[in-house]
C-alpha cells in the first residue's frame, strides 16, 4: 500500500458515521440504488440496509459509474421486515420514514445527530405500511413546486446532506474516528487490498 493510499483510507475512515444509516425498501431501479450508494459514501455512511420483501433480492451491485461505491460500503440485505428492523434497532435509536402522512414533519425538524436510520421506499409505492408501523415518525422534504415528489436518489441526497450539515456543526467530522476500533481496523485492512473505482491513486 502506498503512503498516499494509506492516508486517503485513514482520512475517509475518520469521517465514517457509525450512528447514521439508510434503509432502502424494495427500490428496484439499479441506477437509483447506485446513486444512493454514492451519496452514502460521500456523507460517511458505512452500513446500508437493503430490504426486498416484495421484489427479488439484488444478486449483485454493478461496478460501473456510481455503483463502484458499493465496494466501500457494508451492505446488509434482508427479505423480512421484522428481521431488518431488529438488526437496525441494535445500533440506531430512531427510524424515520419518508411518507406524506398526517403526522409527518419537515426534514429540518428532525434531530439527525442522534443514532438514526432514514427509510426510503419503492419508487412508485413508497414505504410499505408494514415498515411504517415500525418507524418512530415520518418526514417530508419541503417543496413549493407543482410536483410534490422527488426521485428517490435526489430525496436521499437532500436528506443525507441535512444530516451531514447537522453533524458537521456538532463536530462529527473533526478527524477523530467514531468507528469502533475493531471495525476501523478491519475496514482499513480490507480497503488496503480492494481495487475499486471509487478511490483513484
Amino acid at each position: 500500500m502506498t503512503p498516499q493510499r494509506k492516508e486517503r483510507i485513514t482520512k475517509v475512515l475518520q469521517n465514517r458515521q457509525p450512528d447514521l444509516t439508510l434503509i432502502m425498501e424494495n427500490v428496484h431501479d439499479p441506477h437509483n440504488i447506485s446513486a444512493v450508494m454514492r451519496t452514502c459514501d460521500a456523507v460517511g455512511i458505512q452500513e446500508l440496509y437493503v430490504l426486498n420483501n416484495q421484489i427479488n433480492t439484488h444478486k449483485r451491485f454493478g461496478k460501473k459509474s456510481s455503483a463502484s461505491a458499493a465496494g466501500w460500503l457494508t451492505i446488509h440485505q434482508f427479505t423480512n421486515t421484522v428481521a431488518c428492523v431488529e438488526a437496525v434497532r441494535q445500533k440506531y435509536n430512531k427510524l424515520y420514514a419518508t411518507h406524506l402522512g398526517e403526522q409527518a414533519v419537515s426534514l429540518y425538524q428532525l434531530n439527525l445527530t442522534e443514532p438514526v436510520a432514514l427509510v426510503f421506499g419503492n419508487e412508485h409505492a413508497g414505504v410499505t405500511s408494514e415498515l411504517l408501523g415500525h418507524c418512530d415518525g415520518n418526514f417530508i422534504i419541503p417543496q413549493v413546486g407543482m410536483v410534490q415528489s422527488l426521485n428517490i436518489s435526489v430525496a436521499c441526497a437532500v436528506s443525507l446532506y441535512e444530516a451531514f450539515r447537522q453533524r458537521h456543526a456538532q463536530g462529527f467530522y473533526n478527524g477523530t474516528s467514531r468507528l469502533p476500533q475493531e471495525q476501523h481496523k478491519a475496514l482499513s485492512e480490507k480497503w488496503g487490498l480492494y481495487e475499486g473505482e471509487a478511490l483513484e491513486w
